[in-house]
């Protein structure tokens, strides 16, 4: 129920019962030529006070109801002023090495796809190995940055070029390797082809 109704309906009975509390009152304390009778006194009285102090009750009560809702509703909120996020500057860095720990990531996907079988667990560790290596592509992005190389041809973007190429190469050929171990999961069918993978790792460290 709203404010209002109950301010309202406090305000009726209020007066209601003030006024029919007067009344009463005069009723009892002042005599009577021609008393009336009990039940017609207490109707009388009933409606005189639902008359002259219910209605202006609820009249007051109605206006106290719309000032309460007014003092309760919440003050609208302050738009709070959220400075630009400053652009970062264009890095050519930061999207070789992404594209490396894209390759980083579908490879170890690809894994998670084979039967399970020992020649799995081996696919599995050429998997980590090339995580590992993923940290050799970010300490050589980082050594661009220390030396500001902006140009594509130094020598360090482009050895993080070939690097880029060799993780795209790796990811193809464990996808390659994956297919067939689908068919042929037991180690003995799949060691020749894990062999030669694990000799495809690109080795940055080295």
């Amino acid at each position: 129920m709203g404010v209002v109704i109950r301010s309202m309906l406090w305000g009726a009975a209020a007066g209601t019962l003030l006024m029919g509390t007067l009344m009463t009152i005069l009723e009892l304390t002042i005599p009577s030529d021609k008393p009336s009778p009990v039940l017609a006194t207490i109707i009388a009285v009933l409606f005189l006070a639902l008359v002259v102090g219910g209605v202006p009750g609820a009249v007051i009560g109605t206006a106290v109801g719309f000032v309460r809702r007014s003092t309760q509703r919440p003050p609208a909120p302050r738009p709070v002023y959220a400075p630009p996020h400053p652009q970062r500057p264009y890095d050519m860095w930061s999207d070789l090495v992404e594209r490396c720990a894209e390759s980083t990531r579908r490879v170890a996907a690809a894994v998670q796809t084979v039967p399970n079988s020992p020649a799995k667990e081996w696919l599995q560790r050429i998997s980590e190995q090339l995580a590992k290596e993923l940290d050799d592509v970010r300490g050589i992005a980082q050594l661009g940055r220390a030396l500001g190389a902006v140009d594509r041809q130094h020598p360090v973007y482009q050895r993080l070029l070939k690097a880029t190429h060799d993780f795209h190469q790796f990811e193809n050929e464990v996808g390659r390797v994956a297919l067939q171990m689908f068919d042929h999961p037991e180690l003995d069918e799949a060691r020749t082809h894990l062999e030669v993978l694990e000799k495809q790792l690109p080795q940055l460290s080295t």
